[in-house]
């Protein structure tokens, strides 16, 4: 089996950001975390922010950089970069309600918040690079996330279900999704104070006492006032909770979010992988920079029904998770004990070992990866992949 590119270890980058978890990226990377650090993101591909590094600590993007031919021609002349980011990611606490720009404002707003002078690490900056960022996330096991706008009759019944907020249904009906989100995003800090406290007070003993369900509104709204609620403010960010749909994904269910789609991690431990970009509108649950003005300039104001992803077979040993995305491809590979499998790219691929131990060869090249461990497939690789005791395997690439 000839092949002309290569396969190289890689380390990815933690991100140590607050919500994350203290206990299972540690234990994925083997790494001992007794002072429970937050552990919140693990990065593997070519962002300059966080950009993975081989066994010889050359980092991804300079990698690709010096050799762009290790891309393949058709993502070489396309993108011009890797165009994809791979995460693992820990969610203790709620991520931060968010939207992600299209490619085109992305551009734009970049070059504009640029010229303004502002840092690229300014914590003010909305936009850190000149990418759009659609992902698609695949739960690791049970997983909970805020997913666009409730349908209509089913967003009218939640705010007529909460005394506080059935005040809201009238405007909805005469102003839809778009003025009712920028009424309670725009509202005065008192106001929000005034109308969410009735709320919590009623919701707050009903969470200590265990009594609400995690596919309840009122069950993450507790949640989200005990974790980000300041002094005598309340977050705004609670009345998105009202709003969007909750959604549990089981293992190995996927979600995909494009532009426009606002969202918000919940809870659990998944997959994700992206657009290689960094560039998040924040609107609420988070103690990080929100600018409502610049977020409501890239919100689809429409219902969304989630579509649940649950991946198509390849073959027996690769599924396949398809999006409308032309950036990236998340695969799964599941080999039982004594299986070998035959891999070819046509771009640089990312392969992380989330169980079990992997045996790479190719040609005279031998590479071992045990859990939480990671290699990169150049472009026009070959090789197969086998294991004594079976393995579980996580594959970016871009489709075809």
């Amino acid at each position: 089996m000839e092949s002309q590119g290569r396969i190289v270890k890689i380390k990815g980058k933690v991100q140590h950001y607050q919500w994350g978890g203290s206990g299972y990226i540690p234990a994925l990377l083997g790494i001992n975390n007794e002072n429970l650090r937050p552990f919140a993101e693990y990065w593997l591909g070519a962002h300059v922010n966080a950009p993975a590094v081989t066994e010889d600590q050359i980092a991804l993007d300079q990698l690709l950089a010096d050799a762009p031919v290790h891309l393949g021609p058709g993502v070489e002349k396309q993108f011009g970069r890797l165009p994809y980011l791979l995460k693992i990611l820990d969610v203790k606490d709620m991520l931060s309600i968010q939207v992600h720009p299209s490619k085109a404002a992305a551009v734009e707003a970049f070059a504009k918040e640029n010229a303004s002078g502002k840092s690229l690490n300014a914590p003010d900056r909305n936009y850190k690079d000149d990418n759009h960022k659609p992902e698609l996330m695949m739960a690791l096991g049970d997983f909970w996330l805020l997913h666009g706008f409730r349908a209509p009759a089913l967003l009218m019944e939640t705010l007529k279900a909460e005394p506080a907020l059935a005040f809201l249904a009238p405007l909805f009906e005469k102003q839809g999704y778009k003025g009712l989100y920028e009424y309670v995003m725009t509202m005065p800090q008192q106001e929000v104070n005034r109308i969410l406290q009735p709320l919590l007070d009623r919701i707050l003993p009903a969470y200590h006492q265990g009594q609400l369900d995690k596919s309840t509104p009122a069950f993450w709204a507790a949640r989200a006032a005990i974790t980000y609620n300041s002094g005598v403010d309340i977050d705004r960010g609670i009345f998105s909770i009202y709003l969007f749909n909750i959604v549990q994904l089981k293992r190995g269910e996927a979600v995909f979010q494009g532009a426009g789609i606002l969202h918000a991690y919940l809870e659990g431990q998944n997959v994700e992988i992206m657009a290689n970009s960094d560039n998040v509108l924040r609107g609420g649950l988070t103690p990080k920079h929100i600018d409502v003005e610049e977020l409501m300039k890239h919100v689809l104001f429409e219902p969304v029904i989630p579509d649940i992803i649950r991946g198509r077979a390849e073959n027996i040993h690769e599924k396949v998770y398809p999006t409308p995305a032309p950036d990236f491809e998340l695969r799964a590979i599941h080999l039982a004990a004594g299986d070998d499998y035959q891999v070819q790219t046509h771009t640089a691929d990312i392969f992380i070992v989330l169980d079990g131990r992997l045996k790479v060869a190719q040609q005279s090249t031998q590479l071992e990866l045990s859990k939480g461990e990671s290699f990169l497939a150049t472009s026009g690789a070959a090789f197969w992949l086998s294991t004594a005791e079976g393995a579980e395997v996580y594959r970016a690439t871009v489709p075809v």
